[in-house]
């Protein structure tokens, strides 16, 4: 490890400024800094699904463990300016997007063509994985408009975000399945009786 943490409250942020990696202080209202901030949390709804299927689907267990990492990477990433990145930084790539793209593929196989959106709920893990899915679009929607705003973001970086999101419908799918609970599809309001 580069880096100690002997304790965690500094007050260097009670005035709404924090520091990037680098040292360069900003305003905790700073686009970046919500950025790396939603991708702690879609890293922290992803660890909330993977303990709640850890004992029954242990592979996926590992693969989701894997992804925390990976968002932990992009979070360092995306928590210094491009200008800044410091020797030996792990960066999302077009492998990892790759993997997401088999996962997407390996879980997926088997469920059925939807013919209508699909409404929350039916289990814990299920839940879950729809927390975790909307949770990593917005922080892909956040990482979207720090590009927009004219700062430097690897395609990368967006690539892997829209890729997660998807895994996680899939897995969404995935897990009523295995669990035998039927999916609750979307019916257009004339349709309700």
């Amino acid at each position: 490890m580069g880096f100690k943490i002997n304790r965690v409250y500094t007050k260097r942020g009670d005035k709404g400024k924090t520091s990037l990696v680098g040292g360069e202080e900003t305003s905790k209202a700073n686009l970046r800094v919500s950025a790396y901030g939603e991708l702690d949390e879609a890293n922290v709804a992803v660890g909330a699904l993977r303990d709640l299927i850890s004992t029954k689907q242990q592979k996926l267990a590992a693969e989701l463990l894997v992804i925390q990492h990976d968002l932990f990477d992009l979070g360092a990433e995306l928590a210094c300016q491009a200008s800044q990145a410091f020797p030996g930084m792990a960066l999302i790539d077009a492998k990892d997007v790759t993997r997401l793209e088999e996962l997407c593929d390996f879980y997926g196989a088997g469920l059925t063509e939807l013919t209508s959106f699909i409404i929350p709920g039916g289990s814990p893990a299920g839940n879950a994985a729809h927390l975790a899915r909307v949770v990593t679009r917005r922080a892909e929607r956040t990482v979207t408009a720090l590009l927009d705003s004219g700062e430097i973001v690897r395609f990368e970086a967006i690539q892997y975000l829209n890729r997660l999101s998807d895994l996680l419908f899939i897995l969404v799918r995935f897990l009523l399945k295995s669990e035998n609970v039927p999916e609750v599809l979307w019916v257009k309001k004339a349709e309700r009786g």
